[in-house]
């Protein structure tokens, strides 16, 4: 038996020959990420304005309300509108609802283009940055913005990217190694090179966490790796982003005690489901600072985004120290042991990534035509073919398993893991980048310009003046908004809105339109219009217990 040991075991490959691999791997990663593959890295889109973008309103509005596809947070005096003259015609901070930003503006700045220049948080925690122009009465010139560049920092966003990288390489080298030497490990061997995968990992988890808290305070406002101030760092901290990095933190200094004695052998069962239960809360605090915290299903998409996350660290840390460690030390015996246990934890681990990246596909592409019109489901696509060509090496890597060969044949098993690993360090490449990509189920929300059928109006009765949008003024769904502002031009609140559409020219009836107040003087409805012709819109808007208007407008439906 000794003698066919020694014929099995190979000796460690030199330690330059393992480093330039890893360095390799690594290089390719950090180009694949500072790539240009993917344009700005905002994830909650502009879908409405009003006035809406292009549109020439015949009277000066009080404020402008711009609403986005997700809840945004402030980011202090990026929302600007400027008047025709080049001067600032908002006038006092924004109000921020949820989706919806009301800004005051100044009615007497005039005739002419208005220019409205954002940059907001979305409720993943990335930057939203845009402008658009409106005009009253006619159009002019359009102004340009003077104040603060509201556009990304190219270096910022990169350095973003590399640590969102540099989080993921830590978490794998942390997970894999971990549960290999709680639950694989032969006895004989010593942890000393392992524990030291350990350590780098747990170090290259907490330099990215606190990497990725102190680029969000630049990368929120624009500026540069530099531009971080007590006030901006202190906003960071208590956001929903900085409180999931903190948490991240001190989750992963609970478990650094536990791996301590895991690092120096067996450990017992209680330790090892203390680690086992911290290490799934940590995995958590990724999708509750991303896309999965803003999906139209977050409840699902959060958990199903951890355990992608978890089987990415199992697989690939595994076959780390399966490369690194097992297959050039251990002898035959003890891979004939090893093997088959690791290959159903892979098998698993697979399972896993492809369920739950089904899933996250389905709800964040949500159409089978985003797979190929947006940047994000041209990525995923791109995923998906390296991950199903890193499946047949798998299920090449299980057939020696199976066939009893593997433990006799560890050059070639080590030649299947280490293509595995560098096809999945490529499609991790593309996971950090997905992560940084709009996701396509809002890609091809944002706005551009005014429908070409869009309807706007301004009504007014003795008691209050009423603006209508109705977008697209097709047949079909359209979507109504109106903005209620006393007779000075003040936004009015409003207790009751009643709003009915007739064709009587087709014989249509008048059907009640459903409102949703979205603010005191906002409401909003969706109403179908089956017919073309000049529809009539009947109003009544009350604004107290005993006062209220009614007005029409008659709407052209092509």
């Amino acid at each position: 038996m000794a003698g066919m040991t020694a014929a099995v075991r190979r000796p460690p490959g030199p330690l330059a020959a393992r480093s330039g691999t890893v360095a390799g791997l690594l290089l390719l990663l950090v180009s694949l990420l500072l790539a240009p593959a993917t344009p700005a890295s905002a994830h909650a889109v502009l879908v409405s304005s009003s006035p809406a973008a292009s549109a020439v309103v015949p009277e000066a509005p009080a404020q402008v309300v711009i609403t986005f596809s997700e809840s945004v947070r402030k980011v202090p005096d990026k929302v600007r509108v400027i008047a025709p003259d080049g001067s600032r015609a908002d006038r006092g901070e924004p109000t921020f609802q949820g989706a919806e930003v009301t800004i005051p503006v100044d009615p007497s700045a005039g005739r002419g283009t208005y220019l409205v220049s954002y940059r907001v948080i979305s409720a993943d925690s990335h930057p939203v940055s845009g402008a658009f122009t409106y005009s009253v009465g006619a159009p002019s010139e359009p102004p340009t913005d003077s104040g603060s560049d509201n556009r990304a920092n190219p270096v910022t966003e990169n350095a973003v990217k590399v640590t969102k990288y540099a989080g993921y390489v830590g978490l794998l080298l942390l997970v894999g190694p971990a549960l290999v030497l709680a639950a694989l490990w032969p006895r004989r061997l010593s942890r000393r090179g392992p524990g030291r995968v350990v350590w780098a990992g747990l170090g290259v988890l907490v330099a990215a966490t606190l990497a990725e808290l102190w680029l969000q305070v630049p990368y929120t406002i624009g500026g540069g790796l530099f531009d971080v101030t007590s006030a901006g760092l202190g906003d960071v901290l208590a956001s929903p982003y900085g409180t999931t990095h903190l948490v991240r933190l001190g989750l992963l200094a609970a478990a650094a005690f536990l791996l301590r004695p895991l690092l120096a052998g067996p450990i017992g069962r209680t330790d090892a489901i203390i680690l086992a239960v911290l290490a799934g809360a940590t995995l958590f605090t990724w999708p509750l600072a991303g896309h999965p915290a803003a999906s139209p299903a977050p409840a699902v998409s959060v958990v199903v985004d951890a355990i992608h996350l978890g089987g990415m660290a199992v697989w690939l840390g595994g076959l780390v120290m399966l490369a690194a460690f097992l297959l050039p030390r251990a002898d035959e015996r003890e891979l004939d042991a090893i093997l088959p246990i690791w290959s159903r934890w892979a098998a698993l681990a697979v399972a896993a990534l492809l369920l739950a990246g089904t899933v996250q596909g389905l709800i964040e592409v949500a159409s089978p035509a985003a797979l190929v019109d947006t940047t994000y489901g041209r990525l995923l696509l791109a995923k998906i073919v390296l991950f199903a060509l890193v499946i047949g090496v798998a299920a090449y890597s299980r057939a020696l398993v199976r066939r009893r060969v593997a433990a006799g044949r560890p050059g070639a098993m080590r030649r299947a893991v280490v293509a595995e690993l560098a096809i999945t360090a490529v499609v991790l490449g593309l996971s950090a980048t997905l992560v940084q990509t709009t996701p396509a189920r809002t890609a091809g929300a944002d706005v551009a310009g005014a429908p070409a059928g869009y309807f706007s109006t301004t009504l007014s009765s003795p008691i209050y003046s009423l603006q209508v949008e109705l977008d697209p003024a097709e047949t079909g769904n359209n979507s109504l908004h109106l903005y209620a502002y006393t007779t000075d031009n003040r936004p009015q609140p409003v207790q009751e809105w009643k709003v009915t559409a007739a064709l009587p020219s087709a014989g249509i009836e008048p059907i009640t339109v459903p409102l949703l107040p979205l603010s005191d003087n906002h409401a909003t409805g969706e109403v179908n219009l089956p017919a073309r012709g000049d529809w009539q819109l009947r109003f009544t808007v009350r604004t107290s217990d005993i006062d209220q208007a009614t007005v029409t407008a008659t709407v052209p439906i092509k």
